[in-house]
């Protein structure tokens, strides 16, 4: 009886081994795409990229933090391949989170500048906006402009409208301030801001741009990009509010104008990495970066792609070279700030 049972055991365990061994079924040639950008332009590309490769792409949208929060329930069972979203603080945060992977790319590191891409190339630019002053030409004149540490000049004083502590946007601004004058001159300077507020914080880039025209303040900081929403928006009242201000780039005399981007990544548990890839040199790529400068306004990564003739019209700038990953380092810093400063 103990030898039947023992040849039995055996059995069982080598039918074990023969279950694990079992080759899987191959998997549809397919990239799972979490973006949190949402333009048509997008679609557009990944269409193209499905026509070109055979590579079928699966997207879902939501906003960032939430794909983020997504990401981390799933674990390692995610089918997320690449994630893509706005502010290079967002994509420090997933490489904190552990959400990214290494991406190994010849074409990636040749394309893609230093400043713009993760140091262990875990997540990499695919295009950049410049955060600028905008102004009331009827007030200020670009002689009155200089830097974004000038706006905590007493001069300003009633005259500064900008969005709430809370955006990305300005949280990155802050950062790179933090990084670029150190701790101490950030503080001030975030207090000189708040002190020269025409307002209380409210809305959008947009309509920080709509509040100038109408008078509620002389100048704004806002990003080129919703300067070319606005003046290609079917709401005349939107273009007319584009059409009514002059823009800035601050800083040439020195570090060059803040910038950030919207970026791409490998996603940690990716099923699909090689495709993963493939995609993200397809959108780091000449034909792709044509299609971001030409139909969302924004600046290219790729340094043989032109900006849009709209974006050349408002000349040259020095961009600051910053590492981007400083923008993510110096988040948690840039907010304890605006808190001390009391920036709603």
């Amino acid at each position: 009886m103990k030898k039947t049972f023992s040849l039995i055991a055996i059995a069982m365990v080598m039918f074990s081994c023969k279950k694990e061994v079992k080759k899987e079924p191959v998997k549809e040639n397919q990239v799972n795409v979490y973006t949190h950008r949402h333009y048509k332009a997008d679609q557009e590309l990944f269409a193209t990229f499905e026509k070109e490769t055979g590579i079928k792409v699966n997207v879902v949208n939501a906003s960032a933090d939430e794909l983020i929060q997504k990401m981390s329930t799933e674990g390692e069972q995610s089918p997320a391949d690449v994630l893509i979203t706005v502010d290079a603080g967002r994509l420090v945060r997933a490489k904190d989170k552990g959400l990214l992977q290494t991406a190994n790319s010849t074409f990636l590191d040749a394309t893609i500048p230093q400043h713009l891409k993760d140091v262990d190339n875990n997540w990499f630019a695919l295009t950049k906006r410049a955060r600028v002053i905008v102004y009331n030409p009827e007030k200020v004149t670009a002689e009155d402009l200089s830097t974004y540490e000038d706006l905590a000049d007493p001069k300003w004083k009633k005259r500064i409208l900008i969005r709430s502590s809370g955006n990305i946007y300005n949280q990155s601004l802050l950062a790179s301030i933090i990084a670029n004058d150190g701790e101490e001159a950030a503080t001030e300077w975030t207090k000189g801001v708040v002190a020269n507020m025409a307002r209380s914080p409210k809305g959008n880039d947009r309509d920080q741009v709509k509040a100038v025209v109408a008078g509620e303040g002389d100048i704004a900081v806002v990003n080129t990009y919703y300067i070319g929403k606005l003046l290609n928006s079917e709401n005349p009242e939107e273009v007319k509010a584009g059409e009514g201000i002059q823009i800035f780039f601050p800083n040439q005399g020195n570090r060059g104008t803040h910038i950030n981007v919207s970026g791409a990544g490998v996603a940690r548990y990716a099923p699909n990495k090689a495709n993963a890839i493939k995609f993200i040199e397809f959108l780091a790529s000449k034909e792709a970066q044509e299609v971001f400068a030409k139909a969302n306004y924004e600046y290219p990564v790729n340094s043989d792609v032109n900006p849009s003739a709209l974006l050349a019209s408002w000349g040259t700038f020095k961009e600051d070279k910053l590492s981007l990953t400083k923008l993510g380092e110096n988040n948690k810093k840039a907010v304890l700030t605006f808190d001390i400063a009391g920036w709603k």
